[in-house]
């Protein structure tokens, strides 16, 4: 009877145990959303993002870097202030390299600068995005090789300062090679610390296949990631981009609401590590609003001051 007692007691507590590890798993995941220098360093409008995405959870702001300044400086440190993480995100290749650009080590060094600045700003990991071809070139197995040896420069720079490399993909490479472009998720496991595939659901063929069937897009991407390594665990973190609305199709503010939900539920049934939100105009009210329980119903921006060339939601 005592060895049953023991036994029951044993299993409740490694019931409570687990569950605790999936909690503070929960807890310590990577939410963030992306940010435009100008938003940046419009001050009032930072002041708003800062407080709802506190309210929110959100942990992590992925912030261009294209020229520092004095502004920059001062609103980064606001960030860091509010125990916000910052991820410096730098555009290698704007558009997509061309062959003669991928091939100059003169021009793709050239955004190394800009990384030391980022990180003497307080960033603790870098974000390479735009880490391809365009997609007007000719597809071949070097492509990948190439943009390897790019990532690989990179992140021996990085490994010394004890900084991570993330790296930006597109969502298609989730079932393969991207021959074109040279995007390889096996190639680039060992070189990167964090994966984050663009697994837009406006980004896939057929367009409107994918647009009502978000979930999906996203889950089934992700875990083509996975299959792609051993026990379908990747060796590096990974770090998916959604969006929180479809520019191929109109979308009324409930089906909006519904799109993003969606996206979250997938990253989350697929074990992902966290997620980035991205939207061009940093409009994130409806993201705000569902991790906030409140449905995004009511956006609480009072302060009279939106992103520059922001749209409607």
């Amino acid at each position: 009877m005592e060895r049953v007692h023991k036994y029951i007691c044993t299993l409740i507590s490694a019931f409570f145990l687990s569950l605790l590890l999936i909690t503070f798993s929960y807890a310590a995941q990577v939410k963030g959303i992306y940010v435009t220098q100008w938003t940046l360093e419009n001050t009032t409008y930072l002041h708003y993002l800062i407080k709802r995405a506190k309210s929110a959870g959100i942990n992590t702001f992925v912030v261009d870097l294209v020229k520092p300044n004095r502004r920059y400086q001062e609103n980064i440190r606001l960030v860091l202030d509010n125990k916000i993480k910052y991820v410096a995100r730098i555009a290698m290749f704007p558009g997509g390299g061309t062959q003669d650009q991928v091939s100059n080590p003169k021009i793709w060094q050239s955004k190394y600068p800009l990384i030391q600045q980022a990180i003497a700003l307080g960033a603790s990991e870098i974000q390479l995005d735009y880490i391809r071809y365009n997609t007007k070139q000719k597809a071949s197995v070097e492509n990948a090789k190439r943009i390897l040896k790019i990532i690989d420069w990179y992140k021996n720079k990085l490994t010394g300062q004890n900084i991570p490399l993330q790296i930006d993909v597109f969502g298609i490479a989730s079932y393969g090679e991207a021959k074109n472009i040279g995007h390889n998720l096996k190639l680039f496991s060992q070189s990167v610390d964090a994966m984050c595939p663009m697994v837009y659901p406006s980004h896939y063929e057929p367009y409107k296949k994918h647009a009502i069937t978000p979930y999906e897009t996203v889950f089934d991407s992700l875990t083509h990631i996975q299959k792609q390594f051993s026990k379908n665990k990747t060796p590096f973190k990974l770090y998916p981009y959604i969006e929180l609305s479809n520019y191929r199709y109109p979308m009324s503010h409930a089906k909006k609401v519904d799109y993003i939900k969606a996206q979250l539920r997938a990253v989350s049934e697929a074990r992902a590590e966290g997620w980035y939100a991205w939207s061009p105009h940093n409009r994130y009210e409806n993201l705000f609003g569902i991790l906030e329980n409140d449905t995004g119903v009511t956006p609480k921006n009072t302060t009279g001051v939106t992103p520059k060339n922001t749209p409607p939601l």
